[in-house]
């Protein structure tokens, strides 16, 4: 059996220049998860940075500004709150829209909170 070492930091880097935003996000979760990595393991996170510069120069049509809506839920009853994605980038920017579309894509499990903090994005 061969020991289990750690491998060596690797840091990514996606330009998001007229790029829709699913592709940007598919590439960052993909390096995420470690499969561009030749020592991929499921059951672990590895030291691997992703950094997504220009992000505001994403392709975004108007459509899907004001079609597509994030939900979120208090845990109050009537407390189902939703946010068009215009009104999400004008309150917290075009970053948090990023970080919830890579979190979307990356598996529920215990090593998603230490995967997600890998990543960088740049406005």
């Amino acid at each position: 059996m061969t020991p289990i070492t750690n491998p060596e930091p690797t840091t990514y880097t996606i330009d998001a220049t007229n790029r829709s935003l699913g592709r940007v996000a598919s590439e960052a979760a993909h390096a995420l998860l470690g499969k561009r990595s030749a020592l991929m393991m499921k059951n672990r996170t590895h030291p691997i940075i992703v950094t997504i510069e220009n992000a505001k120069k994403l392709h975004l049509t108007s459509q899907r500004m004001k079609g597509k809506i994030y939900l979120r839920y208090t845990g109050y009853p009537g407390g189902q709150r939703a946010t068009r994605m215009d009104e999400m980038i004008a309150k917290k920017g075009i970053e948090e829209v990023v970080r919830i579309t890579v979190d979307g894509m990356i598996p529920r499990n215990r090593l998603r909170k230490p995967r997600m903090k890998n990543l960088i994005i740049k406005a």
